[in-house]
């Protein structure tokens, strides 16, 4: 499904493919336990700070050209943003892009098309379906029927000859159940009220209040493992899509937010205030 009104696309010139995956809700230190040896093959891996503790606000954010933060201590955030622009040469391997070419939009589909790039993406979550704003001047926009297979994205990558690609993978895995594709749903872990916004929203308020919840540490010390776990799959899976993406591409691999479990008595993301939901991996660098 396409965006509203996408820019024409200019003929396509000399530059990288870029790939941005985006592991929901895998905080930084579940990354760092699971010890991927293929996203070590792209660089070093930094604990970084997203700018938004939920999912749809995160993606917005990281499409307008903004990746998670180093949070840098005596100096001017503007000459950070800008600092973040620049990166985009190495990324595309183009040369005097800066930050005024992501103006008046300030969105990365639209401005890559403007410089001949194709734009893509498929996406595991509902809350990023086609109808939201997100879908905003790409050319194909997917929302995958598993919420949580990311090789199957993979498959149905293509990089026609002659032809600039840009793809937005956003993988589920790694979010609440924190279950992998060929776990039958049955076998998914269960805990009462969190199976979404839109579901078990009954008994969840009494007289205007939320209940407090008694949390089963030892459940949410199985959740956290089955991230882990569900990191050291997806490895895998990056590593197969290493082997088929052609060289001139450069990856970024990150997270939208992190994850609570159990921590200060906090479970999940979103109306949270914690390091441990805004830590988030980071790791970028070219296919070689």
């Amino acid at each position: 499904m396409k965006g509203p009104n996408p820019p024409a696309a200019k003929k396509p010139r000399a530059g990288n493919h870029y790939l941005l995956v985006v592991l929901d809700s895998c905080r930084y230190d579940a990354m760092k336990a699971a010890g991927p040896k293929t996203l070590r093959k792209l660089g070093r891996m930094e604990k970084r700070w997203s700018y938004a503790s939920w999912t749809a606000p995160s993606h917005y954010n990281l499409l307008t050209g903004l990746m998670p933060h180093q949070s840098p201590k005596r100096v001017f955030a503007s000459e950070y943003y800008q600092r973040d622009f620049l990166k985009y040469n190495e990324r595309l391997g183009v040369e005097g892009l800066d930050f005024r070419a992501f103006l008046p939009r300030m969105y990365l589909p639209p401005v890559l098309r403007t410089m001949g790039w194709t734009t893509h993406a498929m996406v595991s979550m509902p809350v990023l379906n086609p109808a939201t704003a997100i879908n905003s001047g790409f050319d194909s926009y997917r929302l995958m029927e598993k919420h949580n297979d990311l090789r199957a994205m993979v498959r149905r990558l293509e990089f026609p000859e002659g032809e600039r690609r840009f793809y937005l993978l956003n993988a589920g895995e790694t979010h609440y159940p924190y279950a992998l594709p060929h776990e039958p749903e049955g076998e998914w872990p269960r805990i009462s009220g969190l199976h979404g916004a839109l579901g078990h929203m009954e008994g969840q308020a009494v007289g205007g209040k939320l209940k407090r919840r008694a949390f089963p540490a030892k459940q949410l010390r199985e959740l956290k493992q089955r991230q882990i776990e569900a990191v050291r799959y997806l490895d895998g899976v990056l590593e197969e899509m290493f082997d088929l993406v052609p060289k001139n591409t450069y990856v970024t691999v990150t997270s939208d937010h992190g994850e609570l479990f159990g921590e200060d008595g906090y479970f999940g993301h979103g109306p949270i205030l914690h390091d441990l939901v805004l830590e988030v991996p980071f790791v970028e660098g070219k296919i070689r």
